[in-house]
Order: C-alpha cells, then sequence, then structure tokens
C-alpha cells in the first residue's frame, strides 16, 4: 500500500500578493484534484487537505447553534473532550501490551449487529484488544452496558489534531468501519500509519447512493486503499465497486447474526407485570397493566406514536386483554411521548415505574418503554410488532429482532434502510408491509394477525427460519479480519 504523503504549496512558499496566491492556490486545487492523470496519492494528499481547509471553517459557521445545543441538550455536551482528541486514561490497562483493533459504530443499530463480532473476536485473538467507538450517546450507552466503559468512546471528530491525537495513543493494528462511515480524515491517518482499514456490513442506501455517485471522483482514491470491504448485498457490492471499492465481497448482513440473551429483566418484568396488583386510589386492589397479551411498537419516530395513541382505542375495543408497549427510537423524545399519553386519557405507566419504590397507578393499558437497551429482548413477550420508522420517513429500523422471537412482523412502506432483509422475509411471507403510509392499514394488519392467532405464530416462525438461513456473516467477518491482519493490510484482489 503506498504511503500516504503530505502536500504543499510551492506558491504559497515562494510568497506574493494575496490575488497572486489565491490564483496559485485555486490553480493547484483544480489541476491536483480535477486532472485525471494526476496519481490516486497525490490526488488524495489535496483532497484531505482541502477537507482539512473546509471543515474546521463550517464547523465555525455552525458553532453558535452548536453552543446553543451544548447548553440546553446534555446529550450534545457529552463526550465533546474525546471527540476533540482527549484519550481516557479508562482505556489503558496497567501492565496490558496487546494489539489493539479498533471497532467503529455510529449508532444503537451498528452497535448491537457488531456486538457478537467483538464477542467472537475476543475469543479467536485473546492476545488483541478490542476496542469500541460510536457517534451517538445511545449508541455509547449500549456498547458501555454490553462492553464496560473500559473498551468504548467517543469517536473523534475528523479533524487532523483530534484524529492523529486517538491514533498515536492507541496505535492500533486495525480499523474496522461498520457500514459506510468514511471520513476521509480518519481514513487518510489511518493510511499515513500504515494502518489497515477494513469495512463489515457495508451498504450504500437508496437514499444515498446518488449522493455518493456524484462524488466518486473524490471518494475513489481513499476507498480504493481499503484493505476488505464485506457488503451485505450483491447490490450493495456493486454500487462500492462503482465507487472505486475493488476489494468487495458480497458476505451477508450481520444483523442475521442475532442470538436471543437468557432471559433479560425487562421479559421478566413484562411477564409479571399484567399479574402484579397494587391498590387503587378508590382504595381497591387492581391490576398494574390491565390486560395479559402485548402488542410492541418498537423504534418509533415522531408522528408514529401520535398514530398509535389514537388507534390505541380501535384495537383495545377488539382486544380488551391487550397492552401496548411503546418505544420510541431516541430517548431524548420519551418526556414529548409522555406528553402525548397523558393528553390522551389512556391509563399509562413508565417502564421505570415497575420497577420502582414509586407505587403506580392501577390498570394501565400502555407502557412507555422509558429505557435503553431493552426493546431487542422485550419482543420476546409479543404477540405481534409493530417495528417504527416506516410509516414516518425514516428509512425504517431492524424487523430481525422480533424475528429471533418468532414474532410476527407489521412495517409501513419505507423500509429502505433494511431493503434486503425485508426483501428476504417478504419472499417467505414471513412480514407485512403496508402498501401505503397511512396508519389505517398498518392497525388493520395488526388487528389481522392479533385476531388469527395460529396464522401470526405460522408467520413468525417463518421470519425465524429466515434469519437462521441467512445467518454466518459473522464468521465471514472473523476471517477477513484474520486475512487483513496476517498480510499486514495489503490490499488483497
Amino acid at each position: 500500500m503506498e504511503p500516504y504523503q503530505p502536500g504543499g504549496l510551492s506558491c504559497h512558499r515562494n510568497g506574493g500578493s494575496r490575488t497572486s496566491l489565491g490564483f496559485c492556490i485555486l490553480n493547484q486545487i483544480f489541476i491536483r484534484t480535477a486532472m485525471p492523470w494526476q496519481t490516486e496519492s497525490r490526488r488524495m494528499n489535496w483532497i484531505v487537505w482541502l477537507y482539512q481547509l473546509v471543515f474546521p471553517l463550517a464547523l465555525l459557521v455552525a458553532a453558535p447553534w452548536w453552543l446553543l445545543r451544548m447548553v440546553t441538550t446534555e446529550r450534545y455536551r457529552e463526550g465533546l473532550a474525546e471527540r476533540l482528541g482527549w484519550v481516557p486514561s479508562r482505556l489503558f490497562l496497567p501492565g496490558d501490551e496487546r494489539e489493539i483493533i479498533w471497532v467503529h459504530a455510529v449508532s444503537v443499530g451498528e452497535v448491537i449487529a457488531v456486538l457478537r463480532l467483538i464477542a467472537a473476536l475476543d475469543k479467536q485473538r485473546p492476545k488483541a484488544r478490542v476496542l469500541l467507538s460510536t457517534t451517538t450517546r445511545t449508541g455509547q450507552q449500549i456498547a458501555r452496558a454490553r462492553l464496560g466503559a473500559d473498551r468504548v468512546f467517543y469517536c473523534p471528530l475528523d479533524l487532523a489534531w483530534s484524529v492523529g491525537a486517538w491514533l498515536r495513543a492507541l496505535q492500533p493494528s486495525l480499523l474496522v468501519l461498520v457500514e459506510t462511515e468514511f471520513w476521509p480524515g480518519l481514513l487518510s491517518g489511518c493510511f499515513r500509519r500504515g494502518i489497515p482499514v477494513m469495512v463489515v456490513n457495508a451498504r450504500i442506501s437508496d437514499r444515498s447512493w446518488p449522493r455518493y455517485r456524484r462524488l466518486r471522483a473524490l471518494w475513489r482514491p481513499f476507498l480504493r486503499r481499503l484493505s476488505a470491504v464485506l457488503a451485505q448485498s450483491e447490490q450493495d457490492a456493486v454500487r462500492l465497486r462503482a465507487l472505486g471499492c475493488a476489494t468487495t465481497e458480497a458476505t451477508g448482513n450481520l444483523k442475521y447474526d442475532l442470538k436471543a440473551d437468557a432471559e433479560a429483566e425487562i421479559v421478566s418484568v413484562l411477564r409479571a407485570g399484567s399479574l402484579k396488583t397494587c391498590e387503587s386510589r378508590d382504595g381497591r386492589p387492581g391490576a398494574i397493566m390491565s390486560g395479559s397479551r402485548w402488542l410492541v411498537a418498537g423504534s418509533t419516530l415522531d408522528g408514529e406514536e401520535q398514530a398509535l395513541i389514537a388507534a390505541w382505542p380501535r384495537v383495545r375495543a377488539v382486544h380488551g386483554d391487550l397492552l401496548l408497549l411503546l418505544a420510541p427510537r431516541h430517548p431524548e423524545r420519551f418526556s414529548a411521548v409522555a406528553q402525548m399519553l397523558d393528553e390522551s386519557g389512556i391509563p399509562w405507566l413508565r417502564r421505570s415505574q415497575l420497577t420502582s419504590a414509586e407505587q403506580p397507578r392501577a390498570g394501565a393499558e400502555i407502557l412507555l418503554l422509558d429505557s435503553i437497551g431493552e426493546l431487542a429482548a422485550a419482543y420476546a413477550v409479543a404477540e405481534a410488532a409493530f417495528v417504527g420508522g416506516s410509516v414516518a420517513r425514516g428509512g425504517g429500523h431492524n424487523p430481525l429482532e422480533p424475528a429471533l422471537h418468532g414474532v410476527p412482523v407489521v412495517m409501513g412502506p419505507h423500509v429502505e434502510n433494511f431493503r434486503g432483509i425485508v426483501a428476504d422475509m417478504q419472499a417467505e411471507q414471513a412480514i407485512v408491509i403496508a402498501q401505503t403510509a397511512d396508519f389505517n392499514a398498518v392497525c388493520d394488519a395488526l388487528l389481522t394477525l392479533l385476531s388469527d392467532r395460529a396464522a401470526a405464530r405460522a408467520m413468525g416462525e417463518r421470519a425465524r427460519q429466515v434469519l437462521a438461513r441467512h445467518a454466518g456473516a459473522t464468521q465471514c467477518a472473523l476471517r477477513m479480519i484474520d486475512r487483513v491482519l496476517q498480510t499486514k493490510g495489503r490490499v488483497w484482489r
């Protein structure tokens, strides 16, 4: 792999007027980045130079907005020092001289997908220490809960000094990116230091493909240097090769390699919650949750909660023993959804109340899942599930989490983020996709499943079988990681 070499501006070194300097800069930008006969190495140098000039300026322009967010919202302050290049001492164990493999996953979905790979790496390479970085707060919380704070950190901003500080401190033997987290500063920093970079679970969504295609001339010098790219599907592989990823292979989706945990606390709580009794407000005993069957609405977005709450009386009128577990995708929306529930007049509780000292109100019909990391396990109690982000234009969320437990799934038409998975499930009649972004269609599908339990169980079993048949991407990733490390990151063809 050709090492990255920093470029320079001879016009700038020779001095001259501001006009001459400006002309020289523009001339160099055109020559170095636009002319195809320049070597990819030199073109990448100039792309990085431009990027490291423009990106900080963009951050400076946006600084007032970010400062306001930091003052008013805790999640924007969290991890700021790490993002700016401060490397915490908790990541370094005394006397630990194992090589470091750095894995980067953006948020909850990517973190959950890669956790099994990390666990397998821990067993396969005991002489290596796997550290995980995330971008979002929720991803960070999930990762710390599963791996411990001494293995998890916030990914640095893509600035030369912050990325450089982390690479100098960690000196990783390999960087593993999950999906398509392509950042020019991080990639060039690794290439310059001879650190191999590979991508697992790579995908190019329908929404982002036109943008990547327009900028493929800029991405090609970076993506050609990746040591390996493991794509979710053949279509993703074709798109990645078109962008310059010559080392691309379709190996399947890590998200198929889900594994059910031993019975989680949330499962025990939900199964006991409908039976537990407490003293109601009029002094008589009553059930905390006034039902015994669960419908789980997971990873919902703004607009979907309102529709679910509005449709609930209709559902409850048909199935009087049904309870709704409502799980918003983003924790910062818990309060807003709680306010909607208050205004609806429907009896409801927070999940946190079920295990707190507070005496909850009796007779609740809806439970707001105001916790992080429990949704995947909570699907185990469901008779049917609605997976959100699919009626609102969010691209959909993971239908495999309920499928793991044999739970039939209903989604709206916006499933672009899980296009391949949904297609696999549709081929086996293992999922219901509403044809319109009208929540009435989703509600009708849920009522049908809830009314015909035999058909619902059969659909859930087909979904479980689809998941089992497509598993195996984790093992492919393990083999490729081993190959990249053995060949010291040399690009394979």
